[in-house]
């Protein structure tokens, strides 16, 4: 959410930020209809005043016996009380109008963030690791044989439709290997805390979040009007709206293990094979509650986090920032972390961390006092640590042999007993 406070004193630089992006000026129409908005607001306020003191003067009149000047004054009284009323509903129905323009328009860009239209140009900032030589071949993950022995689509399919996947065997264990894995790496060395979410939230969290009004579409909602998480972000990070907290007690960081729901409108034909693009997935992630003067220090120490989990499984990568055009909504800045899957070819992403400022705090309405001053607005973060379901395909497929198996990480080894290779049959050995 924006301060429209801010928009008075320089919409030339708000709408700048946002052409950065690729969005129309809006500052002339937000303008206008927060100067109707005020306007109404101080017709509203001058009626009370006029209300107030013919109220006043209707003691007057009656202790005089002026029963013409009562009359007249209760008749006036009547009339402002009425005006005041209608004031402020039109005046209510303005704000409604303010607060839901300004809830559509995205964040805008940190200074340093590279211009630019799509995932083109986006820039690399860090690569780690150099993608194997493989003397054969390297298969997708759903192509590898002992992979197709546990990794069933077509019986997800029977039960839920596309986009869907049952794991089993030796599979399923890595699977849930990762995420242990992940979740102990970031609650004993990175110094997160561990948090248990709900996966249904009402709107206002998905609104604060900046998932609503925008992006229902993106999501499911049930029939009695919950929301699916897209990501824990919206757990953890609305856990703090309302609050005043004390600055004594940030940064506040988070870390949670969740099935995680997203509808992938308008991804029709993307990445249908394999299991990269999934309506059900599960996701390890990390927030972040941060005075303001230390928010870009923690994005920095966040994406590190997430680094270093592929650092520790072995799997290549590359860190890229993204441009202007390529940021999500909320962002105002946003490094994606990217895994090689030798089986594209490619380096796809696995995670991305993003700092939003005061965007997501002043919809929650989030903040934390300094000591002796005035309440002021946190700033929120977010970022995967790692997308389970992607680093689960990193592995299998950085890992595969020619012969079918698959050669596991050996951090991995006490999540699975010791055995670090995935036999032909599925099965872990």
């Amino acid at each position: 959410m924006h301060d429209i406070r801010a928009i008075r004193e320089n919409p030339a630089a708000f709408d700048a930020a946002l052409a950065r992006r690729g969005d129309a000026a809006v500052s002339a129409e937000l303008l206008k209809l927060d100067e109707a908005r005020r306007a109404k607001i101080l017709a509203a306020e001058t009626a009370q005043a006029e209300q107030n003191k013919a109220a006043k003067a209707i003691g007057a009149a009656k202790a005089k016996g002026d029963e013409a000047e009562f009359e007249r004054l209760r008749a006036e009284v009547s009339a402002k009380k009425a005006q005041v009323a209608e004031m402020q509903a039109e005046a209510k129905e303005l704000d409604a109008q303010l607060t839901d323009m300004l809830a559509r328009i995205a964040n805008l860009p940190a200074e340093d963030v590279p211009d630019g239209a799509d995932e083109t140009e986006n820039v690399e900032v860090n690569r780690w690791g150099e993608p194997r030589a493989f003397g054969f071949p390297p298969r997708e993950h759903y192509e590898i044989a002992s992979v197709a022995r546990a990794m069933d689509f077509e019986t997800a399919a029977k039960t839920s439709g596309s986009r869907f996947v049952n794991l089993s065997k030796g599979v399923a264990r890595i699977h849930r290997a990762l995420a242990q894995f992940m979740l102990d790496t970031h609650v004993d060395k990175n110094g997160l805390t561990e948090t248990a979410t709900p996966v249904l939230v009402r709107d206002e969290a998905m609104y604060g979040t900046d998932k609503l009004p925008k992006f229902g579409d993106d999501s499911y909602q049930t029939t009695n009007g919950w929301w699916l998480i897209p990501t824990s972000e919206v757990p953890l990070t609305y856990s703090v709206a309302g609050e005043i907290l004390d600055a004594a007690d940030l940064p506040i960081r988070l870390t949670a293990h969740t099935v995680c729901f997203r509808s992938e409108a308008g991804s029709a034909g993307k990445d249908t094979a394999g299991m990269l693009r999934q309506h059900q997935f599960e996701k390890v992630e990390m927030v972040s509650i941060t005075h303001p003067d230390e928010s870009d220090a923690e994005q920095k120490r966040m994406l590190r986090c997430a680094e270093g989990i592929l650092e520790a499984l072995g799997i290549p990568y590359r860190t890229v920032v993204l441009c202007t055009g390529d940021m999500g909504f909320g962002a105002r800045r946003t490094f994606d972390i990217e895994a090689w899957l030798p089986g594209q070819n490619a380096y796809r992403e696995i995670s991305s961390v993003s700092t939003t400022g005061d965007f997501q705090a002043r919809r929650m309405n989030a903040r934390f006092r300094p000591r002796g001053g005035k309440p002021d607005y946190v700033h929120t973060l977010n970022g995967s640590g790692l997308a389970v379901g992607r680093c689960l395909i990193a592995v299998l497929e950085n890992g595969q042999n020619e012969d079918g198996t698959v050669t596991l990480p050996e951090v991995l080894a006490p999540y699975l007993g010791g055995k670090l290779t995935l036999g032909t049959d599925g099965a872990l050995v």
